[in-house]
């Protein structure tokens, strides 16, 4: 079993815990830098991507997650956490760890008013169509050559990608009560 952690400064942390705990996946709150240590995967999740980096900054977590991902730990940005862990954005701030070979915009579907729902099919998860919630959410513009897109919405824009260990969602799986999603990121842990 995965020893995952959840990047506990800001955002939505206890819902990804409750999905972890959902698929008997031991977790814990990740708060302070040496709490990396021992952790196979770690969860960035969504929240406000500017107050996370600066939080991130204040902590000394910036150095530590990039070493931990070089050290073969894997990492999931979903939402904030995409924007995050991203090479690049279309937007001045806030600067990104560029952990990931993927270029985002923030908010690229409109204001809070816009947020939606809708179905997608995962290309690693089997079965039905994932159940995607979308928040003031980021898209992929541009992806290197080693990223894979695993889910695109309807009208073609990337919202799930994939690179080695790196994942990074546009939705929040962690607001369902579909499992699948952090059981793909728990395999991705365990390789």
């Amino acid at each position: 079993m995965p020893r995952i952690g959840v990047l506990a400064i800001q955002g939505d942390f206890l819902e990804h815990g409750k999905m972890l705990e959902a698929i008997s996946i031991d977790w814990r709150e990740v708060r302070l830098p040496d709490q990396l240590e021992g952790l196979d995967g770690l969860i960035i999740p969504g929240g406000e991507s500017t107050t996370i980096v600066q939080l991130m900054d204040i902590y000394g977590f910036r150095d530590a997650i990039k070493r931990k991902s070089r050290e073969g730990m894997a990492v999931w940005g979903t939402c904030a956490g995409m924007i995050v862990i991203a090479r690049k954005l279309l937007d001045r701030r806030p600067e990104p760890l560029g952990l990931m070979d993927i270029e985002v915009s923030r908010n690229a579907f409109g204001r809070q008013v816009d947020s939606f729902e809708t179905d997608i099919q995962v290309s690693s998860i089997e079965g039905d169509p994932i159940h995607a919630i979308f928040i003031r959410a980021p898209v992929v513009t541009d992806v290197g050559p080693e990223v894979e897109i695993i889910a695109k919405v309807e009208d073609g824009k990337p919202v799930a990608v994939t690179q080695g260990k790196l994942m990074a969602t546009s939705f929040h799986p962690e607001l369902t009560s579909d499992t699948r999603m952090h059981e793909l990121f728990c395999r991705l842990s365990s390789s």
